[in-house]
């Protein structure tokens, strides 16, 4: 089969090679790829920066979404023709990947692929954030930085679905749209204002309840100064390039609490095993997901969309900082799609 391979660290050592399909096992689905999701995660991956490393020779990707054609022996849940999506540790970006069945979800007709592989990583960690880990309730005021990008429109419209009033962040007049078009009430261009003012402005002064932060650095700090008594905030990325320093003082006088979310650990890659509850969770959250999306309630936005060879203008587009929702790259020939 066809696949993306990092031969050493960079996109210079990275090229589209001929190599043998993945092993199968026992508890695994072996899925044809139609889409795997492009994202910043995958060049940070491929210079050895991820908090996830992997040792050259190995193919990136991690957000797939296809057509079934092998069940593993242990197997219960899929047969060979179903369309489905699956968040996979690492191989995404070839024409066959092998995943285990508790990452892999069914997915409706109605559901496109290049739509789906937003789900595995985006909308499941802002899903994760939003519901799970803050507990945003029905009428609170959430704030989304970055909110043109995957993650941030995922934001927006999970905290929609959840009943808040959302507040956008965003750094030009066409994202601000975007913002808008997937349901921010009040879009904020930071450039020409400070957003800490607006939000102070447009909450009567009491600030945001919960705040979803994929940026970082300066974003975070002010914040932290814009964030309700009791509030919560989210430092899900750091597209900004600094790692904030939490400010303890702030997080005590403002009885703020700063939440973590690793969706990977959910999805059990990280050092230690969810309990087996989990899988039983996760799946629900996927079915509720993908049953609003065939719904129409959540509209992943595809920015661009490239065959598997342009891997390369695929990558590069990320780095332009254009990108309004995600880029998606296609391993099938579009007869197969």
């Amino acid at each position: 089969m066809k696949a993306v391979v990092c031969r050493q660290f960079g996109l210079a050592h990275t090229e589209l090679a001929e190599v043998d399909a993945p092993g199968m096992r026992a508890d695994a689905i072996r899925i044809r790829v139609q889409s795997a999701g492009v994202s910043f995660a995958n060049l940070l991956v491929l210079e050895g920066k991820h908090q996830n490393r992997w040792e050259p020779p190995f193919t990136p990707g991690t957000e797939v979404a296809g057509v079934v054609v092998e069940c593993g022996a242990a197997t219960s849940l899929f047969k060979p023709g179903d369309r489905v999506v699956a968040g996979v540790r690492i191989g995404g970006f070839a024409e066959e990947v092998v995943a285990p069945e508790s990452t892999v979800f069914a997915l409706p007709e109605a559901v496109d692929y290049d739509a789906a592989v937003q789900f595995p990583t985006i909308y499941a960690t802002a899903y994760g954030a939003l519901k799970w880990r803050a507990a945003l309730a029905q009428g609170e005021t959430l704030l989304v930085h970055g909110a043109a990008g995957g993650s941030g429109l995922a934001a927006i419209e999970i905290g929609k679905m959840l009943g808040a009033r959302v507040i956008a962040t965003a750094g030009d007049a066409a994202k601000l749209d975007a913002a808008r078009r997937h349901g921010a009430d009040i879009a904020i261009n930071y450039r020409d204002v400070s957003f800490r003012d607006a939000v102070l402005r447009e909450t009567s002064q009491r600030g945001a309840d919960v705040i979803f932060d994929p940026v970082g650095g300066d974003t975070f700090n002010e914040s932290l100064r814009c964030i309700a008594p009791d509030g919560r905030i989210i430092p899900m990325g750091f597209a900004g390039g600094t790692i904030p320093q939490i400010p303890a003082n702030l997080v005590l006088v403002k009885n703020v609490s700063v939440i973590g979310i690793y969706w990977g650990y959910y999805m059990g890659w990280g050092r230690q095993a969810p309990p087996p509850a989990m899988a039983g969770r996760v799946r629900a959250a996927f079915q509720e997901m993908l049953e609003w999306a065939a719904a129409g309630k959540l509209r992943p936005e595809t920015y661009a969309s490239f065959p598997l060879e342009r891997f390369r203008d695929a990558l590069n587009t990320i780095t332009e900082r254009k990108v309004i929702g995600r880029v998606a790259l296609h391993p099938a020939p579009t007869s197969a799609r």
